[in-house]
């Protein structure tokens, strides 16, 4: 880049950038310019620094109590999410914000087990103790690394609503075991033909659990439709990632895919059902820039995928050349720089 190039970008970013100072109106622009958008994408560069989670929660928190959004999705798994989101909407036994992140137990532990995060699912839960029933804003995940924790998803969920079929399950998932928790080398071995593949017992317990729908939710309404709709996204997951695995070994490109697919597809299931009960659903999503942004061919990203013509969106990237790492909840005060 030459030098009269560097100073005519850096004399449009100046006239074009708006200064954050800490003031409650810093971000007054960017909500006239989200404007009624149901989905708003907001991004990080880097996972774990604190300046985009401190930031991306500020604005989350004026969506929230400003234009109505009614939910947060976010770069996690379902079932970890879904512990927290029984914890803010306060149909759990857990004593605290901390106790409720306690689910996340895979690496990196830190990207939401950290006082950022922290304190803004303590914020949600004063929040949602405030607002009436339906007007409780949830937490919810939307990656699909927990193949092992949703299976056990499945299992309790049909242990309580029927048990012939939880030992169906069972049954069906079993096909996993040789392999303990390494998912890794259950891909490489099914997608090299040293083993079966589990995807037909995988499909068929997603087909059979859709199947009983309708017997399972009428039991105990709203809360009955919610425990299915967590059951039958975790099934999900257990087939999407199944594929994912061992879509690993046959290129990044068709891995990559497969796990942004499945984002946008529970984007999608989630915003129907929270939109079944009442008013369309209003998301905030929370994903990495890569995932969000409009990502080069071959490449796709959930960003990308979720563009329907018939959904209002917002995509919000957020970036800059340093920061501080998000603290651990019981870390001290002090905060390392992060790499540029």
């Amino acid at each position: 880049m030459t030098h009269s190039t560097d100073a005519t970008l850096v004399r449009t970013v100046r006239d074009s950038a708006h200064p954050i100072g800490g003031a409650s109106t810093d971000y007054d622009p960017l909500l006239d310019l989200i404007g009624d958008a149901r989905f708003v994408l907001l991004g990080e560069a880097s996972h774990g620094t604190h300046d985009f989670y401190d930031q991306r929660a500020q604005i989350t928190k004026r969506l929230i109590e400003e234009k109505g959004f009614t939910a947060v999705a976010v770069e996690a798994d379902w079932p970890d999410a879904y512990r927290v989101n029984r914890y803010v909407r306060g149909t759990t036994d857990d004593a605290g914000s901390e106790e409720a992140l306690s689910g996340f137990k895979r690496f990196p532990t830190w990207m939401w087990r950290n006082a950022d995060v922290l304190d803004f699912v303590g914020w949600l839960r004063e929040h949602n103790d405030a607002a009436g029933a339906a007007a409780k804003v949830g937490f919810y995940g939307l990656d699909l690394y927990s193949l092992h924790a949703s299976i056990e998803a499945v299992l309790a969920y049909l242990r309580k609503v029927d048990p012939e079929a939880a030992r169906r399950a069972l049954y069906r998932y079993s096909c996993f075991d040789h392999f303990g928790e390494d998912t890794q080398a259950y891909g490489y071995a099914a997608s090299f033909g040293l083993a079966e593949s589990c995807e037909d017992e995988v499909l068929g317990q997603l087909i059979e659990l859709r199947q009983r729908a309708a017997a399972y939710t009428k039991r105990d309404g709203r809360v009955g439709d919610d425990e299915f709709f967590f059951a039958e996204q975790n099934a999900r997951l257990v087939k999407n990632a199944e594929q994912y695995y061992r879509s690993m070994f046959r290129g990044r490109v068709e891995s990559w895919n497969r796990r942004d697919t499945h984002m946008a597809e529970t984007l999608d299931a989630l915003a129907a059902h929270l939109g079944s009960r009442g008013p369309k659903a209003k998301i905030v999503v929370w994903e990495h820039n890569s995932h969000l942004g409009d990502a080069l061919r071959p490449r796709v990203s959930a960003g990308r995928i979720h563009h329907p013509s018939r959904d209002r969106h917002r995509g919000i990237e957020l970036g800059w050349a340093g920061g501080a790492q998000a603290r651990p909840p019981r870390s001290p005060g002090q905060l390392r720089s992060a790499i540029p």
